[in-house]
């Protein structure tokens, strides 16, 4: 059962598609009160058990509770523990009490903050800033029954094409064809199957979007045609800023037509990206969105097939206006005098000139024709940023194009997946990469995945191929990594067997995967399950975090700790203990339900078959549209029950 509860003026935010008759009678299972602020308050007496699950792309771990978190997408690289904002905004709670299960989904575009026993250990708090909103609680008998109906609620999830679930190599940025083709030479070389290259924002002609830079790419539409018949495509990245630069007709269109966020004078507001200054696209409205969307065709005739959106929280490195601030407030000081409290006056300006809260609430939308403050909305305009690409993808029957975003919100699942942004080359960070995974699927998100290796900070080689073996199993594969940082392809360390050997996995898996991906979206259910939701009465099962079910037939559990030579794992059913070795080979050990320590070498790939279900593991190939790139062997090996079938 799904009950909806309108509060003030609520914007639409698309994010559901099921039309509901909202109740007039008061909201059930919270309690309303206000603060200081005049801020409402969704109040939830929790229990001592009580287990939340859910928020998307949040930080800490998959039971949610004993921290607090706010819903505002940041453009945030460092995700240490103490962060509460990450890019994305997915106000969905699953609530396991003792007493009662039930869902709610806070449909609430601007700032929410969720306390979960934060402030208090056994109080939920739910704290808007803005008041319009709908609020919907959806109740079941089982966990998996109340996700479900929200999944029904909110709409069946994006589907890439399936030569998206293959490997993919990013680096910010191969900024020109030579290296490239480097890339391309040096993983052929290893003999190491690829699928994508991805092209970061040096492709472009100085940062503009829907421009390719002809010195560094020459005639692009060939270019991208001889890489395609090597079975690997090329995936650019697409900005939020459109560059502010007279001739450029993307700009000029813009500036013509109204299309651009406006300041409160009703002029295009200026901020700065990597373009320098640039004007924002007024996503919300939706003659900018099928604008914005047509301009993807250009790229589509040259031959591209995929597309990532990024900066779109949006990113502001400084605006116009806070650059005018800091200049007035330091003529006003005497900059000669070499006074600390001045350096520090000075450091502070500059600390806050990115992503500053004021310029968001500087900026406003025309949705409908009704003028939006941008802070009102903030959470939306990455979500209708990647929809104005899909429902483009989808008019023109152009649909099987892959498509994923940095920031989002409830809603964009229908037309793109995500990333999890910039993470670090960290070991915790594998260890977050899992534990995101499950809250995702809930908000619908199932083309989902981290930059493997890490995107800042330097990869060591031990870190990247215990996060490819965790990688493997997640639907976006690919590695990516800074400027600045060390390169990470995998064919730069001495291990390039072992590599060959986790890359080679992964197309062995790739058919499973994609089918287990689609059934999830069919059946509006998780791919990645916690232990929780399969073994709901068993204590040691629900209190674990770092084991998953993907799909309904395996277990993952991947080694995240730097020298370890293995890890303790819970099984609550009897299961297979499966190892992927060198050259491919497969070494099985049936285990009893319990605890077991497994040894797990660097170049292993490690899973569990659950008894009596099958895996199948096929030939690991690319498809060119010339045949069969590479095969690493003539038959089909099926898992079932730990005896092999071979099929020809």
């Amino acid at each position: 059962m799904i009950k909806k509860y309108e509060f003030g003026t609520p914007i639409n935010t698309e994010a559901v598609i099921l039309n509901l008759q909202a109740c007039t009678d008061e909201i059930e299972k919270f309690r309303l009160s206000e603060n200081e602020q005049e801020e409402l308050i969704f109040t939830y007496q929790m229990s001592a058990g009580t287990k939340v699950y859910g928020l998307g792309e949040a930080n800490r771990g998959i039971n949610k509770r004993g921290f607090c978190y706010v819903s505002y997408c940041t453009d945030e690289p460092s995700h240490t523990e103490e962060k509460t904002s990450l890019y994305g905004a997915h106000n969905f709670l699953l609530i396991d009490d003792e007493r009662e299960k039930f869902g709610v989904f806070v449909d609430n575009p601007g700032k929410v903050t969720f306390d979960i026993g934060y402030e208090e250990i056994n109080t939920l708090r739910i704290i808007p800033k803005y008041r319009d909103m709908v609020v919907y609680i959806i109740e079941g008998e089982t966990l998996k029954e109340i996700l479900k109906s929200f999944r029904q609620l909110i709409g069946k999830s994006y589907i890439p094409p399936k030569w998206a679930f293959g490997f993919g190599q990013c680096r910010w940025s191969y900024e020109n064809a030579g290296r490239v083709d480097e890339v391309i030479k040096n993983y052929e070389k290893n003999d190491m199957l690829i699928s994508s290259v991805y092209l970061d924002i040096d492709y472009m002609k100085d940062y503009k979007d829907f421009t390719v830079d002809e010195e560094r790419f020459p005639d692009f539409k060939n270019y991208v045609g001889s890489i395609r018949e090597k079975g690997i495509r090329l995936v650019p990245i697409i900005d939020a800023g459109v560059k502010i630069e007279k001739g450029y007709d993307i700009y000029e269109e813009g500036v013509k037509n109204n299309y651009f966020v406006k300041d409160k004078d009703g002029h295009d507001y200026v901020a700065a990206v990597w373009p320098g200054y640039t004007h924002f696209p007024d996503f919300l409205n939706q003659e900018v969105r099928k604008w914005f969307g047509e301009k993807y065709a250009g790229l589509l005739d040259a031959g591209i097939e995929g597309f990532w959106n990024d900066m779109n929280e949006p990113a502001i490195f400084y605006s116009k206006n806070k650059v005018e601030e800091i200049k007035t407030a330091l003529s006003e000081r005497d900059v000669v005098n070499d006074d600390d409290r001045l350096m520090n006056d000075i450091r502070w300006q500059f600390d806050k000139v990115s992503n500053n809260s004021e310029d968001y609430e500087a900026m406003y939308h025309n949705m409908n024709g009704v003028p939006v403050n941008h802070d009102r909305v903030h959470n939306l305009y990455g979500y209708h940023m990647s929809r104005a690409a899909g429902e483009y993808f989808n008019k023109y029957e152009k649909n099987d194009i892959l498509i994923f975003s940095r920031a989002s919100y409830i809603g964009m699942h229908r037309y793109a997946g995500i990333w999890m942004g910039d993470n670090c080359s960290w070991w915790s960070h594998i260890l977050l990469n899992l534990k995101m995974l499950p809250g995702l699927n809930m908000s619908g998100f199932m083309y989902v995945g981290a930059d493997i290796g890490g995107f800042g900070c330097d990869v060591t080689e031990d870190l990247l191929l215990r996060w490819m073996a965790l990688g493997i199993f997640t639907p976006l594969f690919r590695n990516h990594s800074a400027l600045g940082t060390r390169n990470q392809e995998c064919y730069r360390f001495t291990g390039t067997k072992a590599f060959k050997n986790m890359l080679d996995v992964r197309y062995r898996l790739l058919p499973y995967l994609y089918d287990t991906y689609l059934e999830a979206v069919k059946k509006d259910e998780m791919m990645y399950q916690p232990l929780a939701f399969v073994y709901p009465e068993d204590e040691i099962a629900v209190s674990i975090e770092d084991q998953l079910i993907l799909g309904e037939d395996i277990m993952i559990a991947p080694v995240y700790t730097q020298n370890a030579i293995g890890r303790y794992v819970y099984l609550p059913e009897n299961m297979t203990f499966v190892k992927i070795v060198a050259e491919g080979k497969l070494v099985t050990e049936k285990l009893e339900k319990g605890v077991h320590f497994i040894k797990v070498d660097l170049t292993e790939v490690p899973f569990f078959v659950r008894e009596n279900h099958t895996l199948p593991l096929v030939k690991a190939s690319v498809i060119t549209d010339k045949g069969l790139r590479k095969s690493i062997m003539d038959c089909t090996v099926v898992y079932k029950d730990s005896d092999f079938e071979l099929v020809g």
